[in-house]
């Protein structure tokens, strides 16, 4: 529900208020009245550099002052959560998670609200059809359909590590952007998102 921020004079834009946090580092408004929405997705069984990868994006997210969505469950998806809730950031970010299961109880890291779908691998597009943007860590088939739901939605995709992804003629498919740093792949998915 949107509404104005308290104080606020009549007629000023409206705010999502999530989480009781209205304007806290929202820089990232979509003229929506809210925030951009990140996911970040990956393996669970994910190597030691991928959760390091994971841990930087997810500070990252947080710093831009977008949402954090992802999978709530281990591997990247929980090492993003940790990074956007890290004790250097003067304001902890927002995480969502999506879970596959129905069981709320089965989230993992530290994620502000828990989503039990118990819809299993189909969670896969409720994530990606949620967000604004994609950023992907790592590689397993559960990312790679992940990709593929934000390549099929014109999403823009970060790709840090994990799948390659080229076009029959070896050109990468618009919307697909590589990046090396956690930094890059969050100022690039933002910079390709409509008002940037």
């Amino acid at each position: 529900m949107l509404r104005p921020e308290a104080g606020a004079p009549k007629g000023a834009p409206a705010s999502s208020g999530i989480g009781g946090q209205a304007g806290r580092g929202m820089t990232t408004d979509l003229g929506d009245g809210g925030p951009r929405y990140l996911g970040v997705i990956g393996p669970s069984d994910a190597s030691e550099d991928e959760l390091d990868l994971a841990r930087a994006v997810g500070r990252e997210v947080a710093r831009s002052g977008a949402i954090l969505l992802c999978g709530g469950r281990g591997g990247v998806m929980e090492a993003a959560a940790q990074g956007a809730h890290s004790a250097d950031l003067d304001t902890p970010g927002i995480v969502i998670g999506i879970l596959p299961g129905s069981a709320r109880g089965d989230a993992r890291g530290p994620l502000d609200y828990v989503l039990a779908t118990g819809l299993g691998e189909i969670r896969n597009a409720v994530l990606v059809t949620s967000c604004d943007a994609v950023i992907a860590v790592g590689g397993s088939p559960g990312t790679l359909i992940e990709m593929g739901y934000a390549l099929k939605a014109s999403k823009p995709l970060a790709v840090i590590s994990g799948w390659s992804v080229v076009e029959s003629g070896g050109s990468r498919p618009a919307g697909v952007i590589d990046a090396r740093t956690a930094e890059a792949a969050v100022a690039a998915v933002l910079a390709a998102l409509p008002g940037d």
